[in-house]
């Protein structure tokens, strides 16, 4: 059955008027929020995701502390007027349940856990508006929050989507799209090229799923780039803020951003 909404004319665009392998615009907020430790607003396109970590702190309950290492405490909410469908989700919903479960066996692996041990990490992560893309905007927010407070990871973790419509591979999904082609979404670490995590929840054939699977790596390559300037941004920000403040005191404080950041290139 063909489908009801052109996915992609022949002139090569789709819907939202970008090319195939052609991400949607990214904007990243981390300024202060709240009392967290570290905070990150996060928009793929339409998408918007505000992410808040607190921590590493005292596990509030005996039976989540773990001895030898943190313990990672996800809870994920949505705002009933994210979608058009005004549906509220409570936190007890199944599909609430299962991206909290994502996000956690996502950084799992790769926050230093070791180094925290009897203590717990609280990712908090709200969905304010919802496009397509939801999974990566979570992630790719979980990471930048995680390195606004300061909590040491072994690498970026850098999400995107893909499918294929016919033949035609797509990158950076809308919810438009989703909903009619066969999607995957892959989070890669850009340093070692390691694939944190792979989902798909719609049939994808495996011919398929190998160029979807390239191009996706490389598309997330090219995210990294865009959330390492922010990272290095904050960064430069605070440094600043420090260096005023020690000169008002009478010190001196001068440190090389960049060169803190090398290890994740």
């Amino acid at each position: 059955m063909a489908s009801r909404v052109e996915i992609l004319n022949e002139g090569g665009f789709r819907s939202d008027g970008r090319r195939q392998f052609e991400l949607r615009s990214i904007d990243i907020d981390l300024s202060q929020q709240g009392h967290a430790d570290g905070s990150a607003v996060i928009t793929h396109g339409l998408t918007h995701v505000l992410v808040s970590v607190f921590g590493p702190r005292e596990a509030k309950m005996r039976s989540q502390t773990i001895h030898d290492r943190a313990n990672i405490n996800v809870e994920v909410s949505v705002a009933a007027f994210s979608t058009g469908d005004r549906r509220k989700r409570s936190r007890g919903d199944k599909r609430i349940l299962e991206f909290a479960a994502t996000i956690k066996s996502t950084f799992e692996p790769v926050i230093q856990t070791s180094l925290y041990p009897r203590s717990q990490i609280d990712i908090f992560v709200q969905v304010i508006q919802q496009d397509g893309g939801l999974l990566q905007a979570c992630i790719n927010g979980t990471t930048l929050s995680l390195m606004n407070a300061g909590i040491p990871m072994l690498d970026f973790v850098c999400a995107v989507s893909g499918g294929v419509h016919s033949t035609s591979p797509l990158l950076d999904l809308t919810l438009l799209e989703e909903s009619d082609v066969p999607n995957v979404t892959i989070a890669v670490m850009p340093k070692t090229r390691k694939v944190s995590l792979v989902t798909m929840e719609t049939r994808l054939h495996v011919d398929r799923f190998e160029e979807i699977f390239r191009l996706a790596t490389d598309a997330g390559l090219v995210i990294h780039g865009e959330m390492k300037a922010a990272i290095l941004g904050r960064s430069r920000n605070l440094l600043g803020s420090i260096e005023v403040g020690s000169q008002y005191q009478g010190g001196h404080t001068a440190v090389d951003v960049d060169e803190g950041m090398n290890d994740f290139d």
